[in-house]
């Protein structure tokens, strides 16, 4: 006989079964993990400080706006504020739009 006769073995037990599949699930857990302190966390933090300065907004204060636009607050409402970009011009926007505000006296 040329062929030989091929016998299945029996595959060994599996001893590290669930060793392994928490090996196999431990780069997914540190990429979540890396990803919340690179992207998440910082994003939070941003979204808070904003929040803090928009609620401090008062009258007088000098600003710079979502779009670019420098004035001075001349009156405040619940979501819109006035802002005075020139003499007796003023623009009426959203409170959230207020990108910055500026130290006294940066406005001239």
């Amino acid at each position: 006989m040329l062929i030989s006769h091929a016998y299945a073995q029996a595959a060994p037990a599996a001893t590290g079964g669930a060793e392994s599949s928490l090996l196999s699930l431990l780069p997914l857990v540190l990429m979540f993990v890396v990803l919340y302190f690179i992207m998440i966390r910082p994003q939070m933090k941003r979204q808070k400080e904003h929040k803090a300065m928009v609620e401090a907004l008062a009258k007088g204060d000098e600003v710079v706006t979502a779009g670019g636009l420098l004035g001075r607050i001349s009156k405040l409402g619940d979501t819109y504020l006035h802002v005075e970009v020139a003499n007796g011009v003023e623009i009426q926007v959203q409170r959230t739009a207020v990108a910055q505000v500026l130290p006294k006296g940066t406005l001239k």
